[in-house]
């Protein structure tokens, strides 16, 4: 067997569009496609015996013990590698349950899909259970106690934190979208200007002095003794002569902790001779130069929770710690401690285990115990310095046990510090009595606060702390998201979303968009190249300046990684014809229309769907939505538009000359079509049909149909506005057509335009694509062959896994398919093949060039154009108006 390629989606996709964590794993079962797992001698008892959890797998049967009755049946081992690779995941602390193996289109090769919590666990899953299944079938022996420990680690490396996830799940509870902006805690809630961050509890609005201020102990401690707060006598020091100092002036027991710590990193707590305190001193100066040396505040430890300025919840602190039995020793206590099941590595629990470490040892040690001692009946033994869960320490809620002078202490203090999200640390004997009662004090105030302890406490009711950061960050009134406009389909989908971006600009909108061409914002190129992707539609949500998106949404983004927002607001889809068949197991029209109905499936619910009525497959989607509809047709009596005007559903039509929009029966007639530059006065049809979804577009947003009708009349194609779209360049005797079409489809919208274009002579420069089908490039050389008079064959920059003579082998049969006395010549360089064409240029004659790389195209047909103006276009001293 053997492992093709593996690809992560992100979002809505090709296997779903609810699920956007999945794994895609095309495998080649070679050998074992001839191999039923029910033809295997013992694999079942070997797979119950390694694999014993996966009795709850109930698969295709519905009940548990559903996958192990497949598997005595016999199955493919494609099946059984999806469901290993969700046991395994799940044996690690990540609970999965989706997944399904669909044939590739090739003889034994699959789609492997399954879900995924992390993404790197899920990559290592799916390639760690083709080796697991390989051992299953050998008979050999497999340890998995290395594949579950891995995998935990690489979840801990990757996930986010409790605090940074529990406010991204409340922001997903409330529609809010979010991207996660590097590999620790940055994230992004919200899309373009109305964007926030978060980084774990800090804020984009967390003031940057407040975090200064918590961050240095010695300013806190100033700031609260000048306000009357209750904190413990402590002096800063920096030499071993100043702790000597410190401890004859406050006496013990004490505190050390360094200045600016955190986490509890280099505190040492009730500090009872010099000893401890030189230690102390030692530890905290690795944390930073100045140490603080306070009083030790004898009571229990609380962290008090303010957002916003208002308390949210408290939390009583214990560090991690054994009780004796009797007869248990110190390491087979925190052993049965850690059997716990709320217990579990770093944060995949509510506890975290307990580890014994140096500081674990010297508290052992202080006590003049070993790990082999024996505690008596209830005797209690701390196990760290620190309160902090992610050491092994526990937490108890007690929100409503705080007094309420307390909490006007707290809610004080948080402005004080000047934080928008601060945890305050009081030790106190009794929570519920004023702090000044019972010699309580404040001892830290921190920037930041984790807010695991409030989320899933070990006792007491869990509060959603989170909640409140998204009031903070979103009040009522506030919005998260921007217009995004995705297109999609096989042909147009570049213009389409170069007119609708011209029409938002027009609109006062700082626009981003993507297209095959590159990333752009409000007209400035980001990023050149073929940018139709996942990662180019986030590269535009990111962009703080942005108010609206729109997007050339490509199939080969959406089954390499899904779709790179959640929801849009509106999903066009052009048309449906043959192309890129054959690629990534599409071989059908049917599937090419399943990966384009993706867009349409993700738009909001008060969103609207536009489907071209005159393309079947595009039709059939809107049974799929589940939002608005509205359609498009250059048929005015097409009976989908009919129906679809009797049921009061709005369309865009092309009737007697005009672009239209109709509102039931109503018709909102916008602008002739031959007064708007894109259709080059009528005659390019298929421009006419990208007009159509855009005015439409327009039109739910608001905007008024003068303002779309200049924006039609404004939106000239040219190499600036619509470079490589229907592109024309009038020399003195002759004419170059520069466009991208690359398909049949589009070749044959382009013949109907040219047809239209008198002209002596045509001749076509055309290449043949390497990894489309031989049907496809056969496709274009016929097309070519009807269209044009002459045919330059000229070979694509790349080559896409086949020879240059093979494409042209397609091509040429093509052209010999219409006319086998059709004159041709092989030029490779499409350089050269555009240089010979206008070298050769016969008068009134048109040459067409289909290119692929744009640029270089446009470049090289300017720079003849620039080069002939030169020579026509020099003036005399007597042809300059108001000189002499």
């Amino acid at each position: 067997m053997q492992i093709r390629e593996i690809n992560v989606m992100r979002g809505p996709n090709y296997w779903s569009v609810r699920r956007h964590k999945l794994i895609v794993m095309v495998l080649d079962l070679q050998e074992m496609e001839e191999r039923p797992t029910n033809t295997i001698d013992g694999f079942i008892d070997r797979l119950k015996e390694l694999l014993p959890g996966m009795y709850e797998h109930r698969c295709s049967v519905g009940t548990p013990g559903g996958f192990f009755q497949r598997v005595r049946e016999g199955t493919w081992m494609g099946h059984v590698i999806e469901h290993i690779a969700l046991e395994i995941q799940s044996m690690a602390g990540m609970e999965v349950g989706f997944g399904r193996t669909r044939s590739y289109g090739e003889a034994g090769v699959y789609h492997v899909v399954f879900d995924y919590l992390e993404e790197k666990v899920g990559i290592y899953a799916a390639k760690a259970s083709v080796v697991i299944a390989k051992a299953l079938i050998n008979g050999e022996h497999y340890d998995l106690t290395e594949d579950i420990q891995k995998m935990r680690e690489l979840r801990e490396e990757q996930r986010l934190g409790p605090s940074t996830a529990s406010i991204v799940d409340e922001a997903i509870a409330r529609g809010i979208p979010w991207i996660r902006l590097n590999k620790y805690s940055l994230c992004q809630l919200g899309y373009g200007n109305n964007q926030v961050r978060i980084q774990a509890t800090v804020t984009s609005q967390t003031s940057s002095i407040g975090v200064d201020i918590a961050k240095d102990k010695e300013d806190t401690k100033f700031l609260l003794e000048q306000a009357e707060i209750p904190v413990p006598k402590g002096e800063i020091i920096k030499t071993e002569a100043g702790l000597l100092d410190a401890v004859e002036y406050l006496k013990y027991p004490l505190v050390i902790k360094p200045i600016d710590g955190n986490h509890g990193r280099g505190v040492t707590t009730n500090v009872t001779n010099w000893e401890q305190a030189l230690e102390g001193f030692q530890n905290a100066k690795r944390i930073s130069s100045a140490v603080i040396v306070e009083q030790y505040i004898r009571g229990e430890d609380y962290r008090l929770l303010v957002i916003n300025h208002k308390l949210v919840a408290a939390a009583k602190r214990l560090p991690a710690q054994i009780t004796g039995d009797g007869k248990s020793t110190i390491q087979q206590l925190i052993d049965q401690t850690n059997a716990d099941p709320r217990r579990g590595y770093g944060h995949e629990k509510v506890l975290t285990y307990i580890t014994i470490d140096d500081i674990t040892r010297k508290l052992i040690e202080l006590n003049n115990y070993h790990l082999d001692t024996v505690l008596q009946k209830q005797e209690i033994l701390v196990l760290k310095d620190t309160a902090n869960l992610s050491t092994g320490g526990t937490s108890v809620d007690v929100t409503d046990m705080v007094h309420p002078h307390t909490v006007f202490m707290a809610e004080r203090i948080s402005r004080i510090v000047g934080l928008d999200i601060c945890g305050i640390d009081f030790l106190t004997r009794d929570i519920s009595r004023p702090i000044s009662d019972v010699g309580g004090a404040v001892i830290e105030v921190n920037a930041g606060p984790g807010f695991r302890m409030h989320l899933a406490p070990a006792e007491g009711l869990p509060r959603n702390v989170a909640a409140p950061v998204i009031d903070m960050l979103y009040p009522p009134g506030k919005n998260s998201r921007i217009p995004i406009v995705a297109v999609t389909g096989t042909n147009g989908k570049t213009t389409t979303t170069r007119l609708i971006a011209h029409m938002a600009k027009m609109m006062g909108y700082t626009v981003g968009y993507t297209t095959t061409d590159g990333i752009y914002i409000q007209n400035h190129l980001m990023m050149q190249g073929d940018c139709s992707g996942p990662g180019s539609a986030e590269f535009v949500l990111k962009d703080p300046t942005v108010n609206f998106a729109v997007f050339e949404t490509a199939r080969g983004g959406i089954l390499r990684a899904g779709l790179g927002f959640k929801n849009c607001n509106y999903g066009i889809v052009t048309n449906v014809a043959p192309d890129h068949l054959g690629l990534k197991g599409i071989h059908t029209l049917e599937q090419l229309a399943k990966v384009k109905g993706v867009v349409v499936e993700s738009i909001l619910p008060e969103g609207y769907a536009i489907l071209n009525a005159d393309d079947d497959l595009v039709y059939e989607m809107r049974k799929e939505v589940h939002c608005n509809i509205a359609l498009f047709s250059m048929d005015e009596d097409n009976p989908r538009i009919k129906k679809h005007m009797r049921d009061n559903g709005i369309c865009a039509i092309y009737e007697n000359g005009f672009i239209t929009i109709c509102k039931g029966e109503w018709k909102l007639r916008i602008v002739k079509a031959v007064n708007v530059p894109l259709t080059y006065g009528g005659k390019a049809s298929f421009m006419i049909q990208n007009v159509l979804p855009a005015v439409l577009t327009g039109y739910f947003n608001g905007f008024e149909l003068d303002d779309i009708k200049v924006a039609l009349e404004t939106f000239i194609p040219s190499p600036a506005q619509t470079p490589g779209r229907l592109n024309m360049f009038e020399f003195k005797h002759f004419s170059v057509l520069l466009d991208y079409a690359h398909n049949p489809a589009g070749l044959h919208a382009l013949k109907n335009f040219i047809d239209k274009i008198d002209a002596t002579y045509k001749v076509g420069i055309i290449a043949g694509i390497g990894d489309r089908r031989q049907e496809d490039n056969e496709g274009i050389g016929k097309v070519a062959a009807e269209m044009f008079d002459e045919i330059i064959v000229r070979q694509d920059k790349h080559l896409r896994g086949k020879t240059d003579q093979e494409i042209i082998d397609m091509l040429t049969a093509g052209i010999k398919q219409f006319d086998i006395h059709k004159p041709f010549q092989v030029i490779p360089s499409e350089k050269q093949a555009i240089a010979y064409a206008i070298e050769h240029a016969k008068e009134g004659s048109l040459i067409v060039v289909c290119s692929d790389v744009v640029p270089d195209a446009l470049e090289l047909v300017q720079k003849y154009k620039e080069e002939e103006a030169k020579s026509l276009y020099r003036f005399k001293k007597e042809d300059i108006p108001n000189m002499g």
